[in-house]
């Protein structure tokens, strides 16, 4: 059975995060899927982030309301880009455009460690109405919901 891993700092719960979530189920069948959850303490974003436990929640909700058992999954906080990720043994890692560079140095790491590489799936963004793609940062701005429809006019 597959073991998947796929991390993020989750904030606003979109579109482009599901889309990574599902992927993650769909490449581990009925392996199990570790989910890295960014920590507080990591965070330097630009834009308010709510806390590690309100991110988890609603990650939480978004995976019962998909009908995943809880023996499926597991979610581990992220002190640091990687995780368990170096050390374990996991077959795949789920990535973003954004997370996809992460990953390509993980497998470096791992290749010195004596381990064998991830397989990168490399899941693109989801775009929102207007042709760019959905991010927290963009939903914090006002500028798009969670799933990427436009909340006011804006010029580009």
């Amino acid at each position: 059975m597959p073991k998947v891993a796929v991390g993020g700092t989750f904030q606003y719960f979109h579109d482009g995060h599901a889309k990574l979530i599902e992927k993650a189920f769909e490449i581990a069948k009925d392996g199990k899927i570790h989910i890295g959850l960014t920590s507080d303490e990591m965070l330097s974003k630009s834009h308010n982030v709510d806390n590690y436990e309100k991110r988890r929640t609603l990650l939480l909700q978004y995976i019962k309301k998909m009908g995943i058992p809880d023996d499926r999954y597991e979610i581990t906080k992220l002190n640091d880009p990687y995780g368990p990720a170096l050390e374990e043994d996991f077959d795949y890692i789920i990535v973003s455009p954004e997370t996809y560079p992460v990953a390509l140095k993980m497998n470096r790491i791992r290749e010195e460690k004596g381990k064998k590489p991830l397989e990168i799936v490399y899941v693109e963004y989801v775009m929102a109405e207007d042709g760019i793609p959905i991010s927290s940062t963009r939903i914090a701005k006002g500028e798009i919901d969670r799933h990427g429809r436009l909340k006011k006019n804006i010029k580009h």
